[in-house]
This record gives C-alpha cells, sequence and structure tokens, in this order.
C-alpha cells in the first residue's frame, strides 16, 4: 500500500473572508476542525498543514499538528501541497481544502481506498447529489458532470448538464446534477507533474484549476458521496457553519 500524506493548503489573505482558517468555528479555529478530521483518517500516514503565513503556523502547532511553510508567490493551492510533497516519500498525497471544516474521515477514506485499488488512475476526486436550486446556482459550488466509467468529464461554476424541456427552455430543477468536493487525491508524480504544466485556457476562463488535468489528457476519477455541507468562503457561509454547528453538535 502506498503511504498516504493529507496536506492542507491555508492561506491567511483569503480576499473574500481574510485570515479566515483562523476564524472561530465552536470554539476552535476552523483550521484545527480541518486538522482533527483529517488526522482521524484510518488510511493517513501523516497529516500537514502548508502555509505561508507564521500566524497560522503558531495556531497549528498549538494544538500539536504538523505545519510547513511556503512561500507567499504560489499561486494555487495544489502549488502550495506539491511544494511539501517533494520533500516526502508518500506515494499518495490528498490535497484536502482548509476551508472544509465538515468533511467526515470517512469520506476521505473512501477516496483513499480508491486510489489505492486503482493504482494506474492519476487523480481522484469527490461528488456529491445537488438537491437544490439554490445549491444548483450558485457558482461557489462546482459542478461536475462524470461518464459511465465513474471519470470526469468537465466541471463548471455553471448548472451543467444543461437541462431542457420539450420546448427548449431551461429548466431549474435538480436532477442529474452534481457538485465536486474539492478533495483531491494525487498520485504523487502526477501531482509533481500537474504543477509544472502551464495554465490552461480552460482553466483561466473558469477558474478551475482541475480543468488543467483535464485539457493535457488526465483522467480524473469520481466517486460518488453524500452530501455534506459546503465549505466556508465567505461571512454569511461562517454564519451558516456556526448555526450547522450549533444544531448538530449543541456547540456555542
Amino acid at each position: 500500500m502506498d503511504k498516504v500524506a493529507i496536506i492542507i493548503p491555508a492561506r491567511y489573505g483569503s480576499k473574500r473572508l481574510p485570515g479566515k482558517p483562523l476564524l472561530k468555528l465552536g470554539g476552535k479555529t476552523i483550521i484545527q476542525h480541518v486538522y482533527e478530521n483529517a488526522s482521524a483518517s484510518k488510511h493517513a500516514d501523516r497529516v500537514i498543514v502548508a502555509t505561508d503565513d507564521r500566524r497560522i503556523e503558531e495556531a497549528v502547532k498549538s494544538f500539536g499538528g504538523e505545519c510547513r511553510m511556503t512561500p507567499r508567490n504560489i499561486k494555487s493551492g495544489s502549488d502550495r501541497i506539491a511544494y511539501v510533497a517533494k520533500d516526502i516519500d508518500s506515494g499518495l498525497i490528498m490535497n484536502l481544502q482548509g476551508d472544509e471544516p465538515f468533511l467526515k474521515p470517512s469520506l476521505f477514506d473512501r477516496a483513499l481506498e480508491l486510489a489505492q485499488s486503482n493504482k494506474d488512475i492519476p487523480v481522484v476526486t469527490l461528488a456529491a447529489r445537488i438537491k437544490s436550486i439554490d445549491e444548483l446556482d450558485n457558482p461557489n459550488n462546482v459542478k461536475v458532470v462524470v461518464d459511465k466509467q465513474g471519470y470526469a468529464l468537465y466541471f463548471s461554476r455553471f448548472p451543467i448538464p444543461f437541462t431542457r424541456d420539450d420546448k427548449g427552455k431551461l429548466v431549474k430543477r435538480p436532477g442529474g446534477h452534481y457538485r465536486h468536493i474539492g478533495i483531491y487525491i494525487f498520485r504523487r508524480e502526477a501531482l509533481l507533474e500537474f504543477v509544472r504544466m502551464k495554465q490552461s485556457l480552460l482553466e483561466k476562463m473558469e477558474m478551475l484549476e482541475q480543468l488543467r488535468l483535464l485539457e493535457n489528457g488526465y483522467k480524473i476519477m469520481v466517486a460518488v458521496t453524500g452530501n455534506p455541507p459546503a465549505g466556508i468562503d465567505t461571512a454569511s457561509d461562517l454564519k451558516r457553519a456556526k448555526a450547522f454547528l450549533k444544531k448538530e453538535r449543541k456547540v456555542l
């Protein structure tokens, strides 16, 4: 079995929600929630936060986590985890976003087991069925279309596939629509190759780095799972997350 490292990219300078990893949620920082969930994975040999900010490093170390500093000029989360991955010996690298405090270890384990059993697949990710119009219309919820073999055909912020009625009009009704869950499990070689590729046209248009892989002919296997709460991108998302946590865990 390949060694597994879960690497969590975490920036302080988020434009929409500055200092996001260090904001409190139920008495803990968001980054601590993410780190603890990752550490509970039964397949993770190592969990590392990759950051460009000493405040995040100090916070991670304060709860006993492992943290690596990275340059500030790194372009994306995948570039940040690759900077750390090149110096460790793990064969599988999970990119776990630092703003996803509600993703459960069981989700990580399902994706990791899929990656371990399909060694010819360079990248594995997750998706969940969309159940509401608001979820379908929200451009922060990335949609994915999957083929019959379980491989991604395309990712978009637009509600794809476009659904029409018999008169050709758009039908705003969730059906065969899936929301991408931002976990990527890379084979080490695929990750290091990916960050050497130039940004692709579709990637720039949609602002979705996974399209770089598809445009360069890489396959991404998609496992469909349950529908966890979305991550935290904005102040309203944080408010929603606090309400969810209070309801589900009875934590103020």
